[in-house]
Formats: structure tokens, sequence, C-alpha cells
């Protein structure tokens, strides 16, 4: 199989991996000639190029599965939109026809709801904030696309939770170290997934060649932020998490919602090797070295 990744980063990476180990040949969309050489390292072709230039994306080669993950680089000219939104509509002018099988990552943002609700697949999406608008907009252009009937491929949204793993949502660990105060509410729900996860995840659907659709992409059971918290403090040996009351109001939008992700088992099958935050922070705090001795 030929797969193509846009967007190959700290998940992109990970299903380059599985998808290297099956004999599958894999080439990435890359804006830097340092990151080429990286993923040439991984047995990755790399293709020079940016999802805002039409021009530079006419070296896509033609292939079988198309994976959409592209990240926001606040370093970078363009913004939020630009890459999010007229970036794919150049990708899919480009690749829509030319491919079996396109997948996008997007984002639980989509997701308005801030009481404490479950949310799934058939929860409206009415976004809070600006970035929640531009998953939105950015779904609906895959969708829009693939209700052609003109056009063969199949597009899939893949809606993901917080991604945390190695190196990865671990950023508050020197606060707690230092017993420095958490902005946001102690009570607000999170909802995450493992690294690891989301990859199989994506391999799986790929392999199942199903039907487009949505799907959203979280682990078994949302957690208090306030267990996340301590959990992770205990992990790395620091004391109980302070939270500041008074960010609260500027933290709190967005991260009070459950996500349940029925449909990614009933459907797919996916069996989670880290269903909650028990078994797999400990690995992600593992990994990045800041595991407390026992």
């Amino acid at each position: 199989m030929r797969r193509l990744i846009i967007g190959c980063g700290y998940l992109g990476r990970r299903v380059a991996s599985r998808w290297i180990a099956s004999g599958d040949d894999v080439f990435a969309l890359t804006r830097s000639a340092r990151n080429a050489e990286q993923l040439s390292q991984l047995e990755v072709s790399p293709i020079l190029g940016d999802v805002t230039s039409s021009a530079s994306l006419k070296s896509l080669p033609e292939c079988d599965t198309v994976l959409h993950a592209v990240g926001f680089d606040r370093s970078a000219a363009a913004t939020k939109r630009e890459v999010y939104v007229d970036g794919l509509s150049k990708v899919l002018d480009r690749m829509a026809a030319r491919c079996d099988q396109f997948i996008h990552i997007s984002s639980t943002s989509v997701y308005g709801q801030q009481d404490g609700e479950w949310v799934d697949e058939e929860s409206p999406c009415e976004a809070k904030n600006e970035s929640g608008e531009i998953c939105i907009a950015a779904e609906q252009l895959v969708l829009d696309r693939f209700a052609d009937d003109s056009t063969p491929a199949c597009g899939t949204i893949l809606r993901l939770s917080g991604i945390y793993g190695p190196d990865r949502l671990l950023s508050r660990i020197d606060a707690l170290k230092k017993a420095q105060p958490l902005p946001g509410p102690e009570d607000g729900w999170l909802n995450l997934i493992h690294v690891d996860d989301a990859a199989q995840t994506i391999t799986t659907f790929a392999d199942s060649m199903a039907s487009g659709s949505v799907y959203l992409v979280s682990d078994d059971r949302p957690v208090l932020r306030s267990d996340y918290y301590r959990l992770l403090a205990k992990l790395v040996g620091a004391p109980e998490p302070v939270f500041d009351s008074e960010a609260v109001a500027r933290h709190s939008r967005g991260i009070n919602k459950r996500c349940r992700n029925r449909k990614l088992r009933e459907e797919l099958g996916v069996e989670l090797q880290y269903p909650d935050i028990k078994s797999g922070l400990a690995h992600a705090v593992k990994a990045s070295g800041d595991l407390q001795a026992e």
C-alpha cells in the first residue's frame, strides 16, 4: 500500500512507523529540509512543500491512503485558518481524486458543551472558541468534497481528544514539583487519548478500508482535572497540586464535557492499550524519564 502523511509530527510519525513495519510505502509532506532528513532516516520518503502553497503540492503522489494531520506552527507566518481551512482545501484539490481514502484529523474542540454533558458523534457541534470554529469549517470541507459522487475516494473525520504521551501534555511537571498553582478549574472534565492508541486507531481504520464517517477518538473514561494532576504529581514525586481559582474563568472554556467512544469500539473494534490515565499516564511519564523512583 502507498500511504501519504500530511503533517508527520508527534502523531504522524507513529503512524508512519506502523505502516512501514507492515511493508507499506510511506510518503510525508514537510516544510523543512531538516525534517526531511529525519524522515528519510525513518524510511519515510519526504516531499518538500507547504499546504498553503498549491504549487508545492504538485509532487504529491497518487496513493491508497492520505492522512491529513496538520498541526499549527505558531512560529510560522500563516494563521490557523489559513493552515487548517485554506491549506486543507488546497490538499483536497490535489488529492481527493488521487487516493482511495482520505483521513482528516480533527478535534473534540468542535463541541461547545460545558456543563459536564456526554457527547458523541451525534451531538451538535457548536464551538465556543475560534479554534473550534476553524475545526468545524475544516470538517465541512471534507464532508462536502467526499459527498460528491464524482469523487471515488471516501473521506473520514477522526475527532481526537487531547493527545498525551511521552513528552506531551506533561508540561506542568515543573510547576507541580515547585508547588506552583495550576491555572484552571479543579473540577473540569478532561478527555484524553494516548498517542499510541491514536496511532493504532488510524492504522486500524485505514486497514479496514471502511466507508467515510465521523469517529470520536477518546479513551474509555474522562477524568476530572483534579484527579489527573493528583496522579501526575504522585508519579513524579511532587506535592499535592494547588489550583488557582482566580484563573478559572480564563482557562475553563471547553474542558467540561465528557466524550463517549462507543462508536469507535463497536464499529471499528478498536481495543485501547491505555483505556484510561491510570495505565497511560504512568507509561507516558516513564517514557519521558520523569517517573519517581519507588
